[in-house]
């Protein structure tokens, strides 16, 4: 996994409670990982302010969160937004 990948393992594994050995790239965050709407708009929100810096507030926009299906969704959306880790 890349840098961001492991800190989102973390962050996913944190906020929603998930043992980290069951989050991996190819994880559907509902079908595997038994996360819903609100628990993964809680992710979405916590890693806005993980990312969000003084000088850019960091935002997801909702059409980019329809998409967000699997680990590896959400690791390739942050690296559309230039998040690398």
């Amino acid at each position: 996994m890349t840098d961001i990948s492991e800190k989102l393992k973390k962050m996913i594994a944190d906020q929603l409670g998930v043992d980290e050995e069951s989050i991996v790239l190819s994880a559907s965050f509902v079908d595997d990982l038994n996360v819903d709407a609100s628990d993964l708009a809680e992710l979405i929100t916590a890693l806005e302010q993980e990312f969000s810096t003084p000088k850019r507030k960091f935002e997801i926009s909702d059409e980019d969160i329809e998409k967000i299906v699997t680990v590896q969704d959400l690791v390739d959306c942050l690296h559309d937004y230039g998040i690398e880790g």
